[in-house]
């Protein structure tokens, strides 16, 4: 069921678009119109991006901050849907957690496999998608770093717009 006035990211984390001013409101419609045309992923950045950078520039908003915005969050949102529609991108999946418990807590790859008992090619071959971790390989390793796998609710996938 869709409620209103909140757009449900790839994640499946709700963004609340309630506190939108019209200015605002009006600029993500825009963007939600041209990303159901099913644009070229570039094409479409190439669209919004500037848009949004306009609205904020012009009001004295830096785009550090600008990044944090809602519009900001639901153009990249959408971005990255038509990324994966196209085939350019894919969505995250547990390599990603990997990647970012390795890039955190470890100074290095190596470091990581020395604490975790995998060996770097391995790592390499499981970062890069051309190997899987078994279910019991996975478990074994973040236990040995203080970590467990948990099992979560599906990420809600939602049609462009």
């Amino acid at each position: 069921m869709r409620r209103a006035n909140v757009y449900v990211d790839l994640d499946g984390n709700d963004i609340c678009l309630g506190h939108l001013d019209a200015e605002e409101q009006k600029l993500l419609a825009r963007i939600r119109r041209r990303a159901r045309t099913h644009p070229d992923w570039c094409g479409f950045d190439n669209y919004w991006l500037p848009l949004v950078a306009e609205l904020y520039d012009a009001r004295g908003v830096s785009r550090t901050v600008s990044r944090e915005s809602v519009v900001y969050r639901v153009a990249q949102d959408l971005s990255n849907r038509l990324g994966i529609a196209g085939g350019f991108i894919r969505p995250d999946d547990y390599r990603d957690e990997l990647e970012g418990l390795i890039r955190e807590h470890f100074p290095s790859r190596r470091a990581f496999c020395k604490a975790t008992g995998l060996s770097a090619q391995l790592v390499d071959a499981v970062l890069a998608g051309r190997e899987d971790l078994s279910l019991a390989t996975l478990t074994q390793a973040l236990e040995h770093i203080g970590y467990e796998l948990r099992i979560a609710p599906a990420r809600r996938r939602q049609r462009t717009g």
